[in-house]
C-alpha cells in the first residue's frame, strides 16, 4: 500500500490520517477566537474578585493589628477595655 508521500509503513499512514483529521477540525472551528476572548474575560473577572477580596482582608488585618498595638501600648492606662 503506497501513500501520497511514497512511504509504505502503516504507522506513517496512520500519522497522515490523524494529521489530516486534526487539520480539518482546526480549519472548521470558527469560534476558537471567541472562545479565547471569553476565557480572557472570565480570567479578568476572577483576578478582579481575588484582588478585591485580598484588599478587604488586608485592610481588616491591618485595622485589627493597629487595635492590638494600641491596646498593648496603652495597657497600663486602660481599665481592661481591650
Amino acid at each position: 500500500m503506497r501513500h501520497s508521500m511514497g512511504f509504505s509503513h502503516p504507522a506513517i499512514g496512520y500519522l497522515q490520517a490523524a494529521l489530516r483529521t486534526r487539520l480539518q477540525r482546526a480549519r472548521a472551528a470558527e469560534d476558537r477566537g471567541a472562545s479565547a476572548i471569553e476565557w480572557v474575560v472570565i480570567a479578568a473577572v476572577v483576578v478582579g474578585i481575588v484582588l478585591a477580596v485580598g484588599f478587604v482582608i488586608s485592610n481588616a488585618l491591618t485595622s485589627k493589628a493597629n487595635d492590638v498595638q494600641d491596646c498593648i501600648a496603652g495597657a497600663s492606662n486602660q481599665s481592661g477595655n481591650c
